[in-house]
């Protein structure tokens, strides 16, 4: 194994393979307190790349409703329960922010690269599985409801919805685990594919990958998992003359929680500082969106704003330390973060940088009894060549029908 710098961890970590980064890294940003479970996303995905035979199955984007659901079922709580057999009250973080515990990498058996399992077929039917189903609370007996009620920080009963694709991880499993060589990172964009013509099928990436994201289709006898919508990274759609575009579960979404992009690394992986990239801004200065299970060490790209009702001890366990501060900084966002976040889903092409413009207090109030101000600013969006994609202000306009055309039908 050799040793491998892993900043979500804060330490070095054993990996399979030498230090080696591409030059910038396809990252997103998912706000789970928007998100409806509306499941556009996963139907853009499945109508664009798994309709075909073998694919039934194949959920590259999906929605799941926690703490219950999954796909394929129980895919976290079982590679939890394997790191801690593995690594007995060693699972912990630090003061810190270091993780303390073992990785899969490091918590593998002998003989084997990485830990992990392989899903049954059964797991892997019911991708909505115990959809809105929430924790049990404590009924009166009159019509079945709680006694009290409900109140932030945390809900007695709660679920929310964790919307899932492939990581594109700086530190991939299931290329660790490949024996055929045939998983690679792009070079330009860190997106994670499978080479077809390789791949002999041995489903060791699926038993490898902690988030259960390559899938294997038993007609072509192969693995496959989500691509990043390369093609419209690349800016290869027409839709865009030649502009980099967003995925297409990002730029379906009917409730704007994604936002995704392209950051710069640095040669041991973390990312370099550019202050006015959106991506940026939300995870290394705001600090308000957190990767999925970083002790897992693969070093995810996606990252997540936590849902401010869940208990907190549960969100730390998926999320892991800065939980708190994550769901301060949304709940009452600083006035770069409020325009910043203006930026989902305006344009299906992405954002390499932002310029904010300062506009007038709009909203005065107090937020857990903390003064917030909200100022109607206007922030620009710009491509990566600096020009200007759009603009948009932080109160939207209120557009009142003409009396002529009052009704619609």
């Amino acid at each position: 194994m050799a040793e491998v710098y892993n900043w979500q961890l804060g330490r070095n970590m054993e990996y399979p393979y030498e230090e080696h980064h591409s030059k910038r890294q396809f990252a997103a940003v998912f706000n789970t307190n928007r998100c409806i479970a509306c499941q556009t996303c996963s139907m853009a995905c499945k109508s664009t790349w798994t309709f075909s035979e073998g694919q039934e199955y194949m959920w590259w984007n999906n929605v799941e409703s926690k703490p219950y659901g999954g796909y394929p079922a129980n895919w976290d709580s079982k590679i939890l329960s394997q790191l801690a057999e593995a690594d007995p009250d060693g699972q912990k973080w630090s003061e810190d922010g270091t993780f303390d515990g073992k990785t899969i990498f490091e918590a593998a058996p002998k003989n084997e690269r990485v830990l992990g399992y392989l899903p049954t077929n059964a797991e892997w039917r019911t991708p909505n599985l115990y959809e809105d189903t929430s924790t049990k609370y404590k009924s009166s007996g009159k019509l079945g409801l709680a006694d009290g009620g409900a109140e932030l920080p945390a809900h007695k009963a709660w679920f929310f919805y964790l919307q899932r694709i492939c990581n594109h991880c700086s530190y991939p499993a299931c290329a660790a685990a490949c024996p055929r060589n045939a998983i690679y990172k792009r070079p330009e964009d860190g997106i994670v594919l499978i080479d077809q013509e390789r791949c002999r099928g041995y489903r060791k990436c699926m038993e490898a990958c902690p988030y259960k994201k390559p899938m294997y289709n038993a007609q072509s006898r192969v693995s496959e998992k989500c691509i990043g919508c390369y093609p419209r990274v690349e800016g290869s759609d027409p839709l865009t003359n030649g502009h980099p575009m967003e995925t297409r579960c990002m730029t379906a979404c009917v409730g704007q929680i994604r936002l995704q992009g392209l950051v710069d690394l640095n040669e041991d992986g973390s990312w370099k500082e550019d202050r006015h990239n959106p991506l940026y801004h939300m995870v290394k200065v705001a600090k308000v969106a957190l990767p999925l299970y970083p002790q897992f060490g693969t070093e995810p790209n996606i990252y997540y704003i936590p849902p401010r009702w869940v208990p907190r001890e549960y969100l730390t366990q998926m999320f892991g330390p800065g939980v708190e501060e994550a769901i301060n900084a949304y709940r009452a966002p600083s006035r770069e973060l409020l325009a910043v976040m203006q930026l989902f889903r305006r344009s299906q092409e992405i954002v390499f940088r932002y310029e904010i413009e300062e506009g007038p207090k709009a909203y005065e109030t107090k937020v857990r009894g903390e003064k917030f101000t909200m100022y109607n600013d206007t922030v620009i969006a710009y491509r990566e060549n600096g020009e200007e994609i759009f603009r948009t202000e932080v109160e939207e306009p209120v557009i009142v029908r003409p009396p002529e055309r009052s009704n619609a039908i």
